[in-house]
């Protein structure tokens, strides 16, 4: 049905010729913008209610002195169901240390929070189907657990900012008690403030997917990122780094490429590494660690991520 509306408005209301690269273009910015916009719009407010049971003061005291690897398995499921966006690292990252969450945990969660974003699963599930969703959901965790598994190991508390372990972010607040109402008034005000936020995002992302779709040719995406070429997947975590999206702003461009024909593994390496690996964060991540800190984290991820995208790659 919705095919058919966004068809009349593409061919019979803006008069674009069947067939043409314009045509299909925005035949796919207008079908994809309704649709995702709608899901984005629904998926939020539920999401928005789960989360109102997840407030930081609440995910801090749950992450406080948790064992090794076993509290890299709880942040890092945790930072699906408790979302931030990388401008919200820095408090984040000195609340937890302050509350004297591991640092090896700690990141599992703050790579785990912007990459598994939970939008993006019910999305990836809408339009790719369970399986695809369960393998993103599935690698994302596991780059979050190994890696924040792996900065615990190397024990690398000194390369933290001195001035972060010298603020007190003051006694924990109380966590006030809401009824459902409350939190359905949360999560329609949530639902709004996230869209106001992200709305241009998502156009031009959707833009330059339906770019990519009518004007791309299959050919060049096979030649630089497609299944024959060996070095597909780090040229597309390259591509991805100085991006800067979350993950459902992403999907647009990943629907895109996959209708293209590019590799499963290669779209996962370029989605993890807009999401997790942006310039963006890293600058913002700089402001708390010290520059070998950031180094190692970038190399720790950078390997995980091409891995991941090799591993799918040739298992699927």
């Amino acid at each position: 049905m919705l095919k058919n509306f966004v068809s009349y408005i593409t061919y019979n209301i803006i008069n674009l010729d069947s067939g043409s690269r314009l045509a299909d273009a925005m035949n796919f910015f207008i079908y994809d913008t309704i649709k995702i916009f709608f899901l984005l719009s629904i998926i939020i407010f539920a999401i928005s209610v789960i989360r109102s049971y997840f407030p930081p003061e609440k995910t801090k005291r749950i992450l406080s002195h948790k064992k090794e690897f076993i509290g890299n398995i709880l942040a890092a499921l945790l930072g699906i169901v408790t979302p931030f966006c990388s401008c919200s690292a820095v408090p984040l990252f000195i609340g937890f240390v302050e509350a004297g969450v591991p640092l090896g945990v700690t990141f599992s969660f703050l790579i785990s929070s912007p990459m598994v974003n939970e939008v993006a699963v019910v999305l990836l599930w809408g339009l790719f189907g369970w399986k695809v969703a369960a393998i993103y959901a599935g690698t994302g965790l596991l780059v979050a657990i190994s890696g924040g598994f792996i900065i615990g190991r190397l024990k690398l508390e000194r390369w933290i900012e001195e001035y972060v372990y010298k603020i007190h972010m003051g006694q924990e607040q109380e966590i006030i008690k809401q009824d459902f109402g409350d939190r359905l008034q949360y999560a329609k005000w949530n639902t709004l403030d996230i869209l106001k936020k992200v709305w241009l995002f998502i156009i031009l992302a959707i833009g330059i997917g339906g770019f990519i779709h009518g004007y791309v040719p299959e050919d060049f995406l096979s030649h630089y990122a497609g299944r024959g070429n060996p070095f597909a997947v780090p040229v597309a975590v390259l591509i991805g780094v100085p991006l800067y999206s979350n993950a459902a702003g992403v999907i647009p461009i990943v629907y895109a490429l996959m209708e293209k024909g590019m590799s499963m593994g290669t779209v996962l390496a370029f989605m993890m590494a807009v999401t997790a690996l942006s310039l963006p964060e890293m600058i913002i991540l700089r402001k708390v660690l010290k520059v070998e800190l950031l180094a190692v984290f970038v190399g720790i991820m950078t390997v995980t991520i091409i891995a991941v995208g090799y591993l799918f790659n040739a298992i699927l």
